[in-house]
């Protein structure tokens, strides 16, 4: 038999087979709730936010059902027709937000130093498309990768930019997609727009340190939001 190529696996996509695994083998019966994030993680050796990413990633493939206020429940798979799944190279978005910390911290505090007044008209238009959509209940998605694109492009550099690019358009993935279902509000939006406020007036005082601040406390409370408990999530 000849030897097949490996690929390396997401940890959340390591931690989903096993919970299938399970599944299949019986140990978690149609209709049975699995145990909470916090037990799984602890069993597993692994951090709550991986739990959530398989979980997720298991619901978009049709394995669990996400019931807020109670639960992560197994569904009966009999009869289903084609498979769904996750891209095997699909980034989770929790450990997408953590890297997203630390690269566009330092892109924040670059900017801050090398952006004129073009970038910040690009940056403040940004925020008032957003501004816009979230007065109307959109959820300001375009608005958002206008400004972190706008910051980025103040630093004159291709990679960057298109670091920034893949970074946020991974977000249109299935997994970031749902886990936003749950947790992304127009409330939450409110929230996220005063954090880009405090990042584009640091900018614009070209104070670097206080760009880099201000964008990884942004991210720390994105992170935070996607990872509350599931009896604040919206129904699914």
């Amino acid at each position: 038999m000849p030897l097949q190529t490996l690929e390396p696996q997401r940890l959340y996509r390591q931690i989903a087979d096993q919970l299938r695994a399970l599944i299949e083998a019986g140990e978690f019966a149609v209709g049975a709730r699995l145990p909470a994030e916090r037990e799984l993680a602890v069993q597993l050796g692994v951090s709550r936010p991986s739990v959530r990413e398989a979980l997720i990633a298991m619901e978009v493939e049709g394995w669990v059902e996400v019931r807020t206020g109670s639960g992560v429940y197994v569904l009966d798979r009999t009869g289903l027709g084609r498979n769904v799944q996750v891209p095997p190279a699909e980034w989770g978005p929790l450990e997408l937000i953590r890297a997203r910390r630390v690269v566009e911290g330092e892109i924040a505090a670059l900017a801050a130093v090398q952006a004129r007044r073009k970038d910040l008209n690009a940056m403040e238009q940004a925020m008032v498309a957003m501004r816009r959509d979230t007065a109307l209940g959109i959820l300001p998605l375009d608005g958002d990768r206008a400004f972190h694109l706008a910051i980025v492009q103040a630093c004159g550099n291709g990679v960057l930019t298109e670091t920034v690019q893949t970074f946020w358009d991974s977000r249109r993935g299935p997994l970031f997609t749902r886990l936003g279902g749950y947790f992304e509000t127009v409330d939450s939006w409110r929230a996220a727009i005063e954090e880009h406020e405090a990042i584009v007036a640091a900018i614009r005082a070209h104070d670097g340190p206080a760009a880099r601040a201000a964008m990884q406390d942004h991210m720390d409370k994105s992170h935070t939001r996607f990872s509350a408990s599931w009896r604040s999530a919206k129904p699914g």
